[in-house]
């Protein structure tokens, strides 16, 4: 089911029921006698549901700003980055008006997920069983739920966490897990990852009757599903230093998910049947004019000159066979010298998908995790099917890292994910690194928290209420 086809004035009504005031939350009675009229029925428990996901498509959220927006914008992905002066004044995070604005509206906009997310999952605890009688349906409601509040936290913790193999233990963000204004304090990276596991294991746990399902053409893909939950296991183990469960994790979904690499992107330029999670854009091409062009009249979109195409995909050299940057992929106007993606400028099957886990992914988690001696057959597989010649063995770590850094750049360009590479491993250069950026530190890489957060929520500045450090997450 496609969820533009489901917005219905319950629905509406379910993400209106978050909408906030002085903060990310607000509460008040007749919100409350209004949710207890909106869970009475099956259907408002699905409404909720599908209002998380319909709110995620959102500018601020996944439709924007998280993906192929701010986040590559920081990854220098466009030569063109609109509502920014210039390619450094990107890592200005205490710009008015500039970054540090957007950071706000990104904080903000997942924490009202996330409160979308709790406030389901106690309305489920209150009447779920009464209201929803089949179990399977409970269970999936109630897994996804889990699924969105790891999965956005996930994402908070990579954007205002520490680098985490340098300062594991360095306060973060705080974890939610109820739908009420109660402050919280910074938790330790690390144990803001504990907290994120153990919610992936709640959802694998519910949604475990999908195990045996193939996500190959199922409109699952559009939802988190069991074999996106297990993948979403992988990125965040890698990236909280548990090789081991990682490449687990990521071996079984390449196993028994159902999909497969692709070795041609005509007509899918966004490799949507490689896709494991992603989120439908209604009417993309329509409604984000202001931001994609099809040229030859570009203003002020995202695009990119010829000669930042040719450095990052090595258009000169091997490259050239790359299907990721051929004609299916860009159009390239070589006479204005400009590229612009097509990833979210083609429909497949009447939708337009904006990849959050995609298959390859998996295959880079096991190369990064498995022994070095190991480790080239799992890029490799990938670049193969993109056109160029893989690697027979990696000789050191560094051989290793440095080519996972290139596959990370060409496959995920306009995704979103490159820059949480670039922090994971610390690194202090990019291809694109903006001349006027001498090199990438925590500066860059460690969010600031939003004036909002200091005025609202506990910060480090006032840490004395050491009790609230114990918080762990209730059974769902």
């Amino acid at each position: 089911m496609k969820l533009h086809k489901i917005i219905t004035p319950i629905c509406a009504f379910a993400i209106a029921l978050m909408q906030t005031s002085c903060s990310w939350f607000d509460i008040n009675p007749k919100t409350d006698v209004k949710a207890e009229i909106l869970f009475s029925k099956e259907s408002g428990f699905e409404s909720a549901l599908a209002g998380i996901y319909i709110s995620a498509t959102e500018r601020q959220g996944y439709g924007d700003n998280w993906t192929f927006g701010f986040i590559d914008k920081l990854v220098q992905s466009y030569d063109n980055i609109p509502q920014t002066e210039s390619a450094t004044t990107i890592y200005d995070y205490t710009r008015e008006s500039g970054s540090k604005d957007v950071l706000a509206t990104m904080w903000l906009k997942n924490y009202f997920l996330i409160a979308n997310a709790n406030n389901l999952l106690q309305w489920l605890d209150r009447k779920g069983e009464t209201v929803i009688v089949n179990e399977q349906k409970r269970n999936m409601i109630r897994g996804e739920a889990l699924a969105w509040r790891a999965y956005l936290h996930f994402d908070l913790l990579r954007g205002w966490g520490p680098i985490m193999k340098d300062n594991p233990t360095a306060k973060s963000i705080p974890y939610r897990t109820k739908a009420d204004n109660t402050k919280l304090p910074l938790l330790p990276a690390d144990s803001i990852g504990k907290l994120i596991i153990a919610d992936i294991d709640s959802a694998q746990t519910l949604l475990s009757y999908e195990r045996t399902e193939s996500l190959s053409g199922s409109s699952r893909r559009f939802r988190l599903n069991y074999w996106a939950i297990t993948a979403l296991k992988a990125r965040v183990s890698l990236y909280l230093g548990d090789k081991t469960t990682a490449a687990e994790c990521a071996q079984d979904v390449i196993e028994h998910s159902g999909l497969m690499l692709a070795s041609t992107n005509n007509g899918d330029p966004a490799f949507t049947t490689e896709t494991l999670f992603g989120i439908n854009i209604y009417q993309m091409d329509e409604n984000y004019t202001d931001v994609f062009s099809r040229g030859p009249e570009f203003g002020d979109h995202y695009y990119l000159r010829t000669n930042k195409l040719d450095n990052i995909f090595d258009r000169k050299g091997e490259g050239v066979n790359d299907i990721r940057c051929r004609d299916y992929a860009f159009y390239i106007y070589n006479d204005q010298q400009v590229a612009i993606t097509r990833k979210y400028q083609t429909a497949v099957n009447n939708l337009y998908m904006v990849p959050l886990i995609r298959l390859p992914e998996m295959y880079y988690i096991l190369c990064e995790s498995m022994p070095l001696d190991q480790a080239a057959p799992y890029i490799s597989e990938v670049m193969e099917y993109r056109g160029l010649n893989g690697y027979q063995q990696f000789s050191s770590e560094q051989e290793r890292e440095d080519a996972l850094d290139k596959e990370y750049r060409k496959e995920f360009y306009a995704e979103g994910q490159y820059f949480y590479f670039l922090k994971a491993h610390g690194r202090t250069d990019f291809a694109t690194r903006p001349e006027g950026l001498n090199q990438m530190t925590e500066a860059q890489y460690v969010f600031p928290l939003p004036d909002a957060e200091k005025e609202y929520g506990w910060t480090s500045e006032n840490e004395d209420n050491e009790d609230n450090n114990d918080q762990t997450v209730e059974a769902n």
